[in-house]
């Protein structure tokens, strides 16, 4: 079952405050500088479609996949929205990225927004990255972000709260989380509450999503077994190097 099952719902104004424009371009800026005949992008965790649009209107072609039907079900809705030759250029599908076999090669795969750290055993990372080498193009480029293990064993997680609104409800997100440090995993516990303006109705959801911290020595290991090669690590939207302070850390390696 899908981690955003109940709560794909609100993610769009979850995150309303993300910088999705500014992603996209940097991650446009990553590809040009790494991959500038790209034509093609699988995104693998494509949510309900933000970054994937933005970037179509770069250009690119985009198969976007997730595991969630409620994601998916957003990002096919935003389709609608779309000038028909903005819509040709996105494809969406359903997918567990560990196992997706799309029988075609792309010039970039992305991942991002620490979908990797969604695979919290050794197995299933090993899988992810077996699946991004066999759809991947000789040559072509992986781009990916993960919670980096440095910063989060120097500022461990804390209970964080979150309150956004819109025309119809209020959203308070509580985040509870409990260290396993010997998996160098951690439990992100949620508690959402919706209410709606005008019922003044309350609505409660609680899901858990488990996130594995990865350090630069393992994603070289795994490198180094699907004989891929790192090309750049920066903190997330900064381009500086990582350290203890940096909890997003993104990756561009070559197939």
């Amino acid at each position: 079952m899908s981690v955003f099952g109940n709560y794909a719902r609100y993610y769009d104004l979850l995150y309303r405050d993300k910088d999705y424009v500014g992603e996209a371009e940097f991650i446009h800026r990553l590809i040009q500088t790494y991959g500038p005949d790209a034509q093609n992008i699988l995104e693998l965790g494509c949510g309900t479609g933000n970054h994937a649009v933005l970037l179509a209107k770069e250009g690119y072609q985009i198969h976007g996949v997730d595991f969630s039907h409620q994601m998916l079900q957003k990002a096919s809705d935003r389709l609608l929205q779309l000038p028909l030759d903005l819509a040709s250029k996105l494809k969406f599908s359903h997918a567990d990225i560990r196992h997706i076999k799309l029988n075609h090669t792309f010039d970039v795969v992305l991942s991002l927004f620490h979908v990797i750290s969604y695979q919290t055993t050794n197995e299933d990372i090993l899988a992810a990255f077996a699946a991004v080498k066999e759809h991947l193009k000789p040559g072509g480029i992986f781009i990916f972000d993960v919670w980096y293990g440095p910063a989060v064993l120097n500022h461990r997680p804390s209970v964080r709260v979150k309150r956004l609104e819109n025309e119809e409800i209020n959203v308070t997100r509580i985040a509870e989380p409990v260290m396993h440090p010997n998996e160098n995993l951690v439990d992100v516990n949620y508690q959402v509450f919706i209410k709606d303006k005008n019922s003044g109705a309350v609505e409660e959801l609680q899901e858990t999503h488990l996130m594995r911290y990865l350090f630069k020595p393992e994603i070289e290991l795994l490198l180094q077994e699907f004989q891929m090669t790192l090309l750049e690590y920066q903190e997330w939207m900064t381009n500086q190097e990582p350290g203890f302070d940096t909890w997003g850390v993104y990756f561009v390696v070559r197939a």
